[in-house]
């Protein structure tokens, strides 16, 4: 899509992409070595990571699941036309999201600076999305 950079699509376009990238990082989380998610852990000061079979199959999954939707957000930017009122609901389900991050972070007792960094951009990542896609209407 060839657009002009003060078109609001394009800006639209160029944030879904720059998302999809860097979500597309977690790939690299879901087959690293067991020692390195570990160590990981214990870099951040967080509690031990549970080497158990079940702890691990999470955290590779949730990191998969992350790099695939990378892909989609991709996938979705190159089609802006086709999917906007798509990416609408995405981004109210983005805010969703990041509000049930930070609940679930809380419960599970995790730091506040990680419940804080994780849900907050999350949320701001969201209204970004829904912001943007308001312009292209």
């Amino acid at each position: 899509m060839n657009l002009p950079s003060k078109h609001p699509a394009w800006w639209l376009v160029w944030f879904l992409r720059l998302v999809g990238i860097v979500s597309q990082l977690a790939f690299v989380a879901a087959v690293m070595p067991e020692s390195w998610i570990v160590k990981i852990t214990d870099e951040l000061h967080l509690q031990p990571f549970p080497e158990t079979p079940l702890a691990f199959y999470l955290a590779r999954h949730l990191s998969l699941l992350y790099g695939f939707v990378g892909i989609g957000l991709i996938v979705v930017s190159y089609q802006i036309n086709r999917f906007r009122d798509l990416v609408g609901h995405l981004a109210i389900g983005v805010v969703a999201f990041g509000l049930m991050q930070a609940l679930i972070d809380f419960q599970s007792g995790l730091p506040v600076w990680w419940t804080a960094g994780e849900s907050i951009s999350t949320i701001i990542g969201g209204f970004i999305m829904l912001w943007l896609h308001r312009k292209c209407e």
